[in-house]
Parts: C-alpha cells; structure tokens; sequence
C-alpha cells in the first residue's frame, strides 16, 4: 500500500533537488532520493542528514533505468514524484543535443511509465522558464504561447510538458503540475548544501562565486548590446529554498484534488528582472569582494530578457518568493567559502 506522505525525488542529490529534500522533509514528507550523481555529489547527502538529524533514503540508480527505477517505486511504497533528473546546461545542449534528447525526454517516459505501472497519480515535473524562448511581452503569464525553444534544453522541456499533457488526456489516472522556473540562486543558510556544478559553471552565480575565491581567473557577460538598461541580458533570478518550498505547495496542491487526469503549469519566479551586470555589482556591494569581469561575445542559446508573472502561483499555490536577491547571493558566497570543508 502506498505511502501517502512518501516522495520520489529523481535527481534529489541535485541543487533544487536537495534544497527540496529539505523542504519536503521539514513539511513532514518522507523524501527517497534517486541520483546517478552525474551532476551532483554523494556527499550531499552527508549535508541533507546534516540539517535534517536523521537519515535520508537514497538510491544511486539512473532514472532511464525502468527496471530499476519500478523496484525503488515498490520497494519504498511510494505515492508521488517530483521528477528533476535531467541534464540542464544551456551552452552544452546547444554542442550535445543527442546527450539532451536522450537523457532528458528518456528518463520522463521510464518515470511516468512505471508510475502507470503501478498506479502512482501525484506528479511534479521541474520545467523551466526556457519553454517561453525570446517572449513578445513582459512579464510572461502561463498563458504566454511558448515559442521556439533557444536551445535543445528548452526543448527537452517543452516537449517533456507535452507528453505530460498528452499522458493526462490518455486518462490513465495521472495529476500533474509543471512548474516553470526561472533562475535559481543562493543556499541553504546552513552552508551544507548549495549549487555544486562538475567542471566549469554554466549559470552565473557559481561563476561569480568561484571568481571571488580565486578558483577562476575572470567572468565573461557574454553580451553588452542587448535592449536591457545596460546591455546585458535580463533574468528573474530567484532564492532556491523559496523554489524548493514552491515543490511543497505543488505536491500538497495535488493531493487535495479529488478529480484524476488533472494538469497544471506554473510560473516560479519573484516578477521582476535583473540584468547580469546588476547581479555583478549587488554581489559586489553584499561581500565586498571585487570582481575580475570582461564583456564576451553574445551566447548562442541565450534569451535577451525574460522575468515572471507569478500571480497564478500566488493565488493557486499560496506560494510567492520572499527572499531577496541581497540574501540569496550572501548564502551563495557563505556557500563558496564552506565547500573546502564539506566536499571535495
């Protein structure tokens, strides 16, 4: 017999994935984790039992693996999943879309299979704000018809939403929320966990971080000549244990719909834009620490500006980030500065 208050969480060793481990926890959810530790680290989990005082249940499997994936379902008597697994760097999609395609529209269709299989209805997909591509009008609504995806990662969530919404219209008993996220940043306020990129970072903030510390020599802003106020692009870049909490509301959303085949998206951002030299000179401003910065070429793949509506997740949800970009980007730093003692 399922577990109600048990969750499948594919890629939980990953940054939004462990933060919302956390939450899930704390909200009195029984997190059981399956990471292939591609992007991520096993010692996360030291950090998640860290700050929650008990253990947590993980499994190192890969979520393309049917067989294996069906055994942890039963074995651990589980009632919903919140699907994270997937590779998710825009500039390398763009270099290996094959890798993309494969791994990311693979491991949807074992989940979702095997959860039909055995009749698990609750799912959370981890979606993201590239599905818009280049948006007409700002701020974009979920109603915002999705345009051409910029990369093959925009892709690969465009089309993982599409199978979502044909699989609920197959009626197979399936309720599902996507959440469009838009750019997450910061840690946990413990310092035990937080955005742990392999090699060189793609996304801004671990460039930032790891420029400050000295482990990289300069960050490039690829491109000063977009339409923002200052040339470089736009994002609504939001705290990733806000995020992580927005995963919480989703799942208890699902639980109190009394109808099966149901399916929603929604936006996850704070509503506004900031542009990437605003987030190299708040950095700047909240550790003291300068910055070693060089204008770059533009990026292929990249969106000139786009930030949320966020006012379906407000009034459906309960749900809106209340956590600043001052805050997020003093956790990221305070993150940096532990992850010599933490992790390898």
């Amino acid at each position: 017999m399922p577990n109600s208050r048990k969750v499948l969480v594919t890629g939980g060793a990953g940054y939004i994935g462990s933060h919302t481990v956390v939450s899930l926890a704390q909200a009195d959810y029984q997190p059981v984790i399956l990471d292939n530790y591609s992007n991520s680290s096993p010692q996360v989990i030291d950090g998640l039992e860290n700050i929650l005082g008990e253990k947590v249940i993980h499994y190192r499997a890969d979520c393309c693996d049917q067989q294996e994936v069906l055994k942890i379902l039963k074995q651990e008597q589980i009632s919903g999943a919140i699907h994270f697994a997937a590779s998710k760097a825009v500039g390398e999609s763009v270099t290996m879309p094959l890798h993309y395609y494969y791994n990311n529209l693979n491991s949807l269709v074992v989940l979702l299979k095997s959860m039909n299989q055995l009749a698990i209805t609750n799912f959370v997909f981890s979606s993201s704000c590239t599905v818009y591509g280049q948006p007409d009008e700002l701020p974009v609504t979920e109603e915002t018809a999705p345009k051409p995806a910029e990369s093959p990662y925009g892709n690969t969530k465009k089309i993982g939403e599409d199978i979502i919404h044909d699989v609920v219209n197959s009626k197979v008993g399936l309720k599902a929320v996507s959440l469009r996220y838009f750019n997450p940043i910061g840690a946990h306020s413990s310092a035990k966990i937080g955005e742990l990129p392999i090699g060189a970072p793609s996304n801004l903030i671990p460039f930032i971080t790891q420029t400050a510390a000295g482990i990289r020599e300069k960050i490039t802003i690829f491109g000063d000549d977009y339409q923002t106020v200052d040339g470089t692009c736009v994002r609504d870049y939001i705290h990733v244990v806000d995020l992580a909490q927005a995963h919480v509301r989703a799942l208890d959303y699902l639980q109190e719909q009394s109808t099966d085949n149901f399916y929603e998206v929604f936006n996850l951002g704070t509503g506004s834009g900031t542009t990437v030299m605003e987030v190299v000179q708040t950095f700047e401003r909240v550790t003291g620490v300068k910055l070693n910065y060089e204008i770059g070429p533009r990026r292929q793949g990249d969106v000139e500006q786009i930030y949320a509506s966020v006012e379906k997740a407000s009034s459906v949800l309960n749900w809106q980030a209340s956590k600043g970009l001052d805050e997020a980007l003093a956790a990221a730093w305070k993150w940096q500065q532990s992850l010599s003692k933490h992790y390898d």
